[in-house]
């Protein structure tokens, strides 16, 4: 039996997406999530945040730079990815990801309806239904990596 790497999240974004292209003109964004949760602690609540790495691709990540902003509420799903690289002092350093799949917009509509003036074309590798569900419209859902 092969083992699954799934992860959900419901948190809001950090930052604004940053949105690179890459050679062949593959474009990626990516942003920090924040999830919170609350418990009592001698009587008292405490809020504990945590703070995801979240990396889309292609079209999903298009779609990521026209409607998602800052503070926005978003329900994520994808996969956990730790990949390395070497800093400028040649120090191997670890990161790990959420590589999402497809997200929902959560909250109003009105939260993140287009301006007038903001282009409303669609890429056709993404889909947008009436509940503001954005993912592959290829099941394969093929990364670059």
């Amino acid at each position: 039996m092969s083992g699954i790497n799934k992860v959900i999240l419901v948190g809001h974004l950090g930052k604004d997406p940053e949105v690179r292209h890459l050679d062949g003109g593959v474009t990626v964004a990516s942003f920090p999530l924040a999830t919170s949760e609350t418990y009592n602690k001698d009587g008292k609540r405490v809020e504990q945040t945590e703070w995801h790495n979240i990396v889309l691709w292609r079209g999903l990540a298009e779609v990521a730079s026209k409607y998602l902003q800052k503070g926005k509420l978003v329900y994520i799903e994808g996969k956990l990815r730790t990949r390395s690289f070497e800093d400028k002092e040649k120090v191997k350093k670890y990161v790990t990801e959420i590589v999402a799949e497809n997200f929902t917009m959560l909250g109003r509509k009105s939260d993140f309806e287009q301006s007038p003036t903001t282009p409303t074309h669609q890429n056709p590798e993404t889909k947008i239904d009436d509940e503001f569900t954005i993912g592959p419209s290829d099941e394969n859902g093929d990364l670059p990596f």
